[in-house]
């Protein structure tokens, strides 16, 4: 693991594998309440893109992983994520990436390949038509101050939303700062995403059961020349389909 200085002063985690100068490198960033390697090692995508040759790196992002996790709000958004990628590329001396993004990672890559000319090629996964209709994930099936609220609880028996509930196991499980993902929650991206702008070659994946990316389809209808599949899996399994890291693999060779 590394660190660097985000431009508002939090130490931020990634890692790295593969060889240096084996070509374009990739960038993941994971998904809401996961980490770099939970996202990405432990399903083995990183594994897969080593075995193709490879240079890759993650990122923890903030309120993530290893990366600080301050509990204001104001720190959070993946607009502020987005700009820790971009951080990254500099402190990494990438020219050009490939970048792959996951739920919330995977609107920080919308957002990236927006306003950062050096992503080569892009794949958006678990996340669809919400992106379009709301500017992020999909509140409709998950309201945000429900999920924040299961963050917050302190009897899980009181929660009654099964998708919060599994996010607040899986938060668990993994030891994450609730308060610090409470925060993101409330500072999640609400507003237009000028997809017309992204010009990389862009993949769009989902899990056939993911309720939290639905319609993938309207995603990729709205980003030039996009492309777009479904796999099997929900929001927390589609991940560790092997369809998934290989499909991830095949488009950005």
């Amino acid at each position: 693991m590394k660190t660097f200085t985000s431009a508002d002063g939090l130490n931020l985690a990634y890692y790295e594998w593969g060889s240096p100068g084996s070509g374009v490198p990739v960038v993941l960033h994971h998904g809401f309440s996961a980490s770099a390697l939970s996202n990405w090692e432990l399903p083995g995508v990183v594994a897969a893109l080593t075995e193709a040759g490879r240079h890759v790196f993650a990122i923890d992002s903030r309120g993530h992983g290893a990366s600080d996790k301050p509990h204001d709000p104001a720190f959070y958004g993946e607009h502020r994520m987005a700009e820790d990628v971009s951080t990254l590329l500099g402190v990494i001396g990438a020219e050009q990436i490939d970048l792959v993004g996951y739920s919330m990672g995977g609107i920080v890559a919308l957002l990236v390949a927006i306003s950062d000319k050096r992503v080569r090629r892009l794949v958006a996964g678990g996340i669809g038509s919400s992106a379009v209709e709301l500017g992020g994930l999909d509140s409709r099936a998950l309201p945000g101050r429900a999920l924040v609220d299961g963050l917050q609880a302190q009897d899980v028996a009181s929660i009654d939303d099964p998708q919060v509930m599994a996010f607040r196991a899986f938060a668990d499980a993994a030891g994450a700062d609730r308060q610090a993902l409470a925060a993101q929650v409330l500072a999640s991206h609400r507003s237009p995403i000028a997809l017309d702008r992204i010009t990389a070659p862009t993949l769009v994946l989902a899990g056939v059961d993911d309720h939290l990316a639905t319609r993938p389809e309207v995603l990729a209808d709205a980003i030039t020349g996009a492309r777009w599949r479904v796999l099997s899996g929900d929001h927390l399994t589609a991940v560790r389909n092997p369809d998934f890291a290989s499909a991830i693999v095949k488009f950005l060779a």
